[in-house]
């Protein structure tokens, strides 16, 4: 059940996703840490921040929306009342989500990160809003993305993974960009924007009127872009996007994914992360797959 992407080793390929399982040590009661591939932390900014007003966070039928705010502690705070406690789970691959809204801001939290152990990669949130360009997001302009994944690879003392968001005309050019910018692999996709209105009051659902669309009802999409970024790129590529069953799992593996993430899944079921591990190991076995490995890029199509 073990991969390897960009130097780093996972005891299999199921990783919780950014903003969905907390820092990590808030889960060791219900998920037992040291039988998942790793978990992505909640994005962390160079300062606390609050996040957005309620309702910030609303069900959907296939999903949820959420316009949460990157609410974090800091990154401060977490180096020092978060991370000393995931040493106790040395096989789960901790990744540092790191997010700002100008390059220094990014540069700052990779530098504070830089000096702390126990964290085995970053995932530079790219869907951000640059503020110093009018808040176009860091992710849609490929300009923007080259020069971000620049910067942050030249400070980073540990693989870089970006995460890319579904908001473009071309998931494959800006996969591309990442790699050309220095990227040791990519994650994707991130939310899709969207928005809900309540029809009786005639008002958004969500207080910041648009928020992200996550859940199955992406999933299709999200293996899509998958296929199409991991034809573009040589870098290993992170699938996410709706993943609930073992079997999601291994359709983003046969498009091309190294490893996958569970987001949305968590909410209805706290222990997803670990039962979609093992049970993609049940359907290994069933089906005769000696290295989970090998389903990377293992779609067959057809000739015409």
């Amino acid at each position: 059940m073990k991969v390897r992407f960009a130097g780093i080793e996972l005891r299999n390929p199921v990783i919780a996703a950014s903003g969905t399982f907390a820092y990590g040590i808030e889960f060791e009661d219900i998920v037992s840490l040291d039988r998942i591939g790793g978990f992505v932390t909640k994005g962390l900014s160079r300062e606390p921040m609050a996040g957005n007003q309620a309702p910030r966070i609303i069900e959907t039928a296939a999903g949820m929306i959420n316009a949460i705010g990157l609410q974090n502690i800091g990154v401060q705070a977490f180096l020092t009342s978060k991370l000393p406690a995931l040493a106790r789970y040395p096989t789960c691959a901790v990744i540092a989500n790191v997010f700002g809204y100008t390059v220094d801001d990014y540069l700052a939290v990779i530098d504070a990160l830089n000096e702390a152990r126990g964290i085995a990669a970053y995932e530079l949130n790219a869907s951000c809003p640059n503020t110093k360009h009018g808040g176009i997001s860091f992710g849609s302009d490929w300009k923007l993305l080259g020069e971000l994944v620049v910067a942050a690879k030249q400070a980073a003392k540990r693989p870089l993974i970006v995460k890319l968001s579904p908001n473009v005309t071309s998931i494959a050019a800006m996969a591309r960009c990442a790699e050309d910018a220095g990227a040791d692999a990519v994650s994707l996709v991130n939310t899709f924007v969207s928005l809900s209105i309540d029809v009786h009051t005639r008002r958004p659902r969500i207080a910041n009127v648009t928020g992200g669309l996550s859940g199955p009802a992406i999933k299709p999409i999200a293996v899509r872009m998958v296929w199409e970024a991991a034809k573009a790129v040589h870098i290993p590529v992170i699938g996410m996007g709706g993943i609930t069953s073992p079997e999601d799992a291994v359709e983003f593996l046969l498009a091309g994914a190294t490893a996958v993430q569970v987001g949305t899944a968590s909410y209805a079921d706290p222990r997803a992360v670990e039962r979609i591990a093992h049970g993609l190991e049940h359907w290994c076995v069933r089906h005769h797959v000696e290295k989970v490995s090998s389903l990377t890029g293992a779609m067959e199509i057809a000739s015409t």
